[in-house]
């Protein structure tokens, strides 16, 4: 698409860039400590049932069942001690095993009575109550059972993706490779921090924002800082860039100003295919292509190119790694606020949940709102979504997107 897209709304901005996002097929082998973050590219299954068998779940005596009174108390010889990491033989009847937490039950025996319900005397065991076949123990196959999938292609592994994949004896992981993601900013009023500020400039805060956040998602981050406001060094910047990376992220030099050049260069390497979408903050999004590499403009704005980072580039670069469901669910709190325009974009407000005198968590606002206003963003655990068309009382429900989920 040469020309200007039209202004798609949240939804199908979204949708747009997910069926335009080509996943990674470069697989790589990965030990497990290596692999946290990474994407699967194969699925996890097992080779074994976990438990591998019967096994105690509580320190205590294995019994017979049909050997334990219903009522008063039963009195069983202690014929054996079986630690975790040993098995015991075959439970003679009329004996009772003594065992600890994970330890194999042994042949014969159906339950487990916990230590506190027993009672050592001269090399016996008295337990009192009725004991059914089942009791505190951990069948053959009850976590993980063999040839099942443990883990699915196109997760992003998580601590407890680790181990689980330990815990059916994997020691490597095959893994996409890392995204390449090239980012650089743009604006003549830019400078960096530890740098005097001159008349009209501003710190450069969009870099070490996008960078980290970038960096959160295990993306190989190329870093060319500061690109000045010109044509010629935009569209040099962007094309040497394009035939070493996977995707071209830049801030600023989207809108309709006279020196807003990186529009205007990504045409004439490639092609546009998205510009404006309907959302506040982050009108001025752009999408499309030089070269091989995808593009992606974030606004200038600070609080614009954070948010639009969070609900549209970041589904963008996971599903560019390969994760197959990137999005971040919402859900609904009550407002402790009200909003009484009802605007024409879908508006994200930097918003806290605080619990009232009875519990509830609602959600609260930053008292400013304006996309330059980057300490809203340090303060709010969350952002707060309304609709298009919509107003807020106070104690109406509205949609929540948590930081904890956008930021994981």
């Amino acid at each position: 698409m040469s020309g200007e897209a039209s202004t798609l709304s949240f939804d199908d901005a979204l949708a747009f860039l997910l069926e335009r996002a080509r996943p990674v097929q470069d697989i790589e082998t990965s030990d497990l400590p290596a692999a946290l973050g990474r994407v699967l590219a194969g699925p996890v299954v097992s080779s074994h049932d976990v438990p591998p068998w019967d096994n105690s779940a509580m320190d205590g005596y294995a019994v017979r069942v049909a050997d334990v009174s219903d009522a008063g108390e039963t009195r069983l010889r202690v014929s054996q001690r079986i630690p975790a990491g040993h098995r015991g033989g075959p439970l003679v009847p009329g004996t009772a095993a003594r065992i600890f937490t994970g330890a194999p039950v042994p042949d014969g025996a159906d339950a487990v009575v916990v230590q506190e319900d027993c009672r050592e005397e001269a090399g016996d065991v008295i337990l009192s109550g009725r004991v059914r076949p089942g009791d505190n123990v951990r069948p053959r196959g009850n976590d993980i059972r063999a040839g099942s999938e443990v883990v699915g292609r196109g997760e992003r592994l998580r601590p407890q993706h680790l181990g689980l994949a330990a815990s059916v004896g994997a020691a490597r992981l095959e893994v996409y490779r890392r995204l390449r993601v090239t980012l650089f900013s743009t604006g003549d009023e830019l400078v960096e921090p530890g740098l005097p500020l001159g008349e009209g400039q501003i710190y450069n805060s969009n870099r070490y924002t996008l960078r980290s956040l970038l960096g959160m998602l295990g993306c190989e981050v190329r870093d060319l800082g500061i690109v000045a406001d010109d044509f010629d060094a935009t569209r040099r910047a962007l094309a040497e860039a394009s035939a070493t990376t996977d995707v071209l992220l830049t801030t600023g030099g989207v809108s309709v100003g006279e020196e807003d050049h990186v529009k205007g260069a990504v045409r004439s390497l490639g092609r546009l295919d998205l510009w404006r979408i309907r959302v506040k903050p982050g009108k001025p999004l752009a999408f499309g292509q030089v070269g091989e590499a995808d593009f992606v403009g974030v606004p200038g704005n600070p609080v614009s190119a954070f948010v639009t980072f969070l609900l549209f580039v970041r589904p963008f670069l996971l599903r560019r790694m390969g994760v197959l469901r990137p999005e971040v669910p919402r859900f609904s709190v009550p407002a402790d606020f009200r909003h009484d325009r009802a605007g024409k974009r879908r508006e994200f407000l930097r918003a806290r949940l605080i619990a009232g005198s009875d519990g509830t968590a609602r959600a609260t606002l930053f008292p400013r709102q304006g996309s330059e206003v980057l300490s809203s963003i340090a303060w709010a655990d969350g952002l707060v979504e309304l609709l298009e068309g919509k107003v807020v009382a106070p104690g109406d429900p509205v949609g929540y997107r948590s930081f904890a989920d956008l930021l994981s």
